[in-house]
């Protein structure tokens, strides 16, 4: 694992972005795999404006959704899929071939996992997964107490999760579950980022880097990933003993 301090949420963006956008230039047929939520939601803004300034030919990418509320509709704005369409399939006109989202309101989701992993292995394994972390450690919907060998799976939400997540609808949701890629296919991946910024995240960054890995607190795994960066700014990083 290797940790990376930036002055700011700007600054770890647009290096997560270029990450993003150098994969591409080398290996266009690339599998990326991205998190939903307030920290990528930059990363994938300059993303954009890095491919359309460029012109990049993002037309043998493979995109992979991390994970998604189990129940919530893909038109609900709370949605992965609601933010996936609107920060990045819409605006760079990603064909629908391109993109593997699960399908959560489907009543067969170990079928929507079955899915996920083989289109994975199918296309060779992820080149660059790109992750935030919760207030609980966890990594997607990888929940403390998950097993580090999962695929992608279903699991009840941890209370952390059902209280945090509500910022993300208008409403009140009635979430309950969600389904996500395991961390075994995090572990497989080519390359990991985890971002995070503020200070809320200090003592998330604290644990993650400096505490023993263990699946209490799932985001602990990154220390046993060669090639995973975690990507913090400055406030992120204000509780870590050694800032390199």
């Amino acid at each position: 694992m290797h940790l990376k301090i930036y002055d700011d949420h700007q600054g770890l963006s647009d290096t997560a972005a270029n990450e993003i956008v150098s994969l591409i230039k080398n290996k266009p047929g690339a599998v990326l795999c991205l998190a939903s939520g307030e920290t990528p939601r930059l990363t994938c803004q300059l993303l954009v404006q890095k491919v359309k300034n460029e012109k990049i030919d993002i037309s043998q990418l493979t995109m992979i959704g991390l994970d998604e509320w189990v129940n919530v509709p893909p038109d609900n704005e709370g949605s992965c899929h609601y933010f996936f369409k609107n920060e990045l399939i819409n605006p760079l006109q990603i064909p629908e071939k391109q993109v593997h989202l699960f399908n959560a309101m489907s009543d067969k989701l170990q079928d929507e996992c079955r899915k996920m992993d083989t289109v994975i292995l199918d296309k060779g394994g992820i080149d660059l997964m790109v992750v935030g972390i919760g207030m609980n450690g966890h990594i997607g919907f990888n929940e403390p107490g998950v097993s580090f060998d999962n695929y992608s799976h279903v699991i009840d939400l941890d209370d952390t999760t059902l209280t945090v997540g509500q910022k993300y609808f208008k409403s009140k949701a009635a979430l309950q579950k969600g389904i996500t890629l395991g961390l075994k296919q995090l572990q497989e991946s080519k390359k990991v980022l985890m971002l995070a910024n503020g200070a809320k995240k200090a003592d998330v960054i604290r644990k993650t880097v400096e505490e023993k890995v263990t699946n209490t607190f799932p985001a602990s795994i990154m220390q046993t990933h060669a090639n995973g960066f975690v990507m913090v700014d400055k406030e992120a990083a204000s509780l870590l003993k050694q800032k390199s």
